[in-house]
């Protein structure tokens, strides 16, 4: 978030629960929100995917981020990393092929070598190139998955992240 965009309505102060509300304050959208400290009441579990062909999809997922298939139950597949610390994707299985651009996406980085590097191993392992109107200045690489789920590869790798 741009530092600039981002301001704060007057703070008031209430005890929910365990946290403290400190809200309302609005996001560089514009939209108030509630803002809390302490407590939380819910964690990310699991992303979701809709897909005609989830097996595709969660190998897909698999391969780009050195994850496994947790779970097959019927028409959904989970996939996690290896030590499972982090919300799994589900893929589940839709009968209706995907047709307007993605509300929500995944953002990468390359980790362990350059982004050029990550760039072609992603384009190997069945990635497209997107064009989703991000112009030709754009510090990131838009790319769909087999079943044209659009992602994101940023220009910083994680060790260039890091290093800052």
């Amino acid at each position: 978030m741009h530092a600039r965009t981002r301001r704060h309505l007057p703070v008031y102060q209430r005890r929910v629960g365990q946290g403290t509300v400190l809200g309302p304050t609005t996001c560089r959208t514009g939209a108030i929100v509630t803002a809390y400290r302490g407590a939380m009441s819910s964690q990310l579990a699991a992303i979701a995917i809709d897909a005609t062909r989830p097996k595709v999809v969660a190998d897909f997922w698999c391969a780009v981020l050195g994850w496994r298939v947790v779970e097959e139950d019927g028409d959904v597949i989970s996939i996690a990393p290896q030590d499972e610390t982090r919300p799994s994707i589900d893929v589940i299985a839709v009968p209706e092929a995907k047709t307007v651009k993605n509300r929500l996406h995944f953002d990468l980085r390359a980790d362990g070598e350059s982004t050029a590097d990550e760039l072609e191993r992603l384009l190997g392992l069945g990635a497209q190139r997107k064009d989703v109107g991000q112009g030709p200045d754009a510090s990131w690489v838009v790319l769909a998955d087999p079943e044209g789920n659009e992602f994101c590869l940023l220009s910083r790798s994680v060790q260039d992240v890091d290093q800052k």
